[in-house]
């Protein structure tokens, strides 16, 4: 039986816009000829799995629909929930329809991962296939690359051929992460894998009220077009729970699938950063490299939200002291050891390291030593241009 790929797709990405009103969802956002979501809707074109399930909400059907056409999947089914009520209910009322056989593996997806070395995971998925039950459910570990705080945690141990999942650890602070680390400790990515029978019968056991209320929904939808709409009288008395909290923390057949390949759910302008840095050279043109008395800076890529850019600061070379009045930054130090003034503060910066720059700030960049500093910047703002720098100080006397 082929894998039929769920795909939770109604996150409003508020991480990365705290303050503005309007913006678009993570999943949807262009970051170059390419979004989230369309490489999500890429990744499940192999053999290996069914028809794929998007759980959304109404405000971004258009968005889903026109990203199903774009990438030529024509066979799915969109489940609409009429409210928000966390990732259990969402994750429930997708397997309650009734084309899913209740023996059938499912595998839930976020729309808004970047998962790379594809044939890697889809191996790990045929491999642990045989093992799912109509009660375990098994959960995938990627290999921290660094201790974050912005990341779950879990720690597992060998038990007859599987990775038994012993204890979760919600985003500790770096402290505590590099211990967890120390013990062989994974990011809990968020992605499940476990059969219909299995998400029914744990939910009727630890959350018969989330079963009840999301059974009667789909029990009372209305179904147009491959499209279920909730019914919102009986999903609206769903309680709000995450399936970490209702489910996950309940069992006790979690098993892990542990991988060592590049992820990031991009859920930070540091990850975002990070990103553009590892991948500059397929943003890089030319026309867009700009020389100044203290190096040079290129344009990678400008959209109408955000820009990034890289800056390049010679030995000696000094920015102006300045702020802006329409944008905010995020720094990520990708090379060097840069001095930094932020307000009344002055630091040095090592590679690996961010700082945000808030709008208003006054800052400025020097570069003491000898080696070159390299930083990748996001800008984020109403205005994204060069005539938004207000000079205080400027020792190539630009102010």
């Amino acid at each position: 039986m082929k894998i039929r790929p769920v795909i939770l797709c109604g996150g409003a990405g508020t991480r990365l816009w705290p303050k503005a009103k309007k913006h678009q969802a993570k999943q949807f956002m262009d970051f170059g000829n390419w979004t989230l979501l369309g490489k999500t809707l890429e990744r499940i074109k192999s053999s290996i799995y069914d028809a794929p399930v998007i759980s959304t909400n109404l405000k971004y059907l258009k968005e889903v629909k026109k990203h199903l056409k774009q990438h030529k999947i024509k066979n799915f089914k969109i489940i609409l929930e009429p409210a928000k009520r966390n990732t259990a209910p969402a994750i429930l009322s997708t397997a309650l329809i009734k084309d899913i056989p209740d023996e059938q593996p499912l595998i839930f997806l976020a729309a808004d991962h970047l998962i790379e070395k594809v044939s890697l995971f889809n191996n790990a998925l045929k491999k642990n296939q045989k093992k799912l039950s109509q009660n375990n459910i098994f959960i995938f570990g990627i290999k921290p690359t660094m201790p974050s705080s912005e990341f779950g945690y879990f720690l597992s141990k060998k038990t007859n051929g599987n990775s038994k999942v012993l204890k979760f650890v919600e985003k500790p602070n770096e402290v505590k992460a590099k211990q967890i680390i120390k013990k062989k400790g994974y990011w809990n990515s968020g992605m499940f894998f476990l059969r219909k029978d299995s998400i029914i019968n744990n939910f009727k056991k630890y959350q018969p009220s989330i079963f009840k209320h999301c059974y009667k929904a789909i029990i009372k939808a209305k179904y147009k077009n491959n499209i279920y709409y909730l019914n919102k009288q009986a999903f609206m008395r769903t309680p709000t729970k995450s399936f970490d909290y209702a489910i996950l923390e309940k069992i006790k057949e979690i098993n892990a699938i542990r991988l060592d390949i590049p992820w990031s759910d991009l859920g930070s302008w540091k990850e975002i950063c990070k990103m553009y840095g590892r991948k500059k050279r397929q943003y890089f043109k030319k026309q867009n490299v700009f020389y100044r008395p203290w190096g040079r800076y290129v344009n990678l890529f400008t959209s109408k939200e955000f820009l990034i850019k890289e800056l390049y600061i010679k030995s000696k070379g000094i920015l102006s002291l300045q702020k802006h009045n329409h944008r905010a930054e995020h720094w990520v130090i990708t090379h060097g050891k840069p001095k930094i003034t932020l307000n009344k503060r002055c630091f040095f910066m090592k590679p690996n390291e961010n700082i945000f720059i808030p709008l208003g700030s006054i800052h400025r960049i020097e570069n003491p030593y000898k080696i070159p500093v390299k930083i990748i910047e996001a800008q984020v703002g109403s205005i994204l241009k060069e005539t938004d720098i207000v000079r205080y100080k400027d020792i190539y006397g630009r102010v």
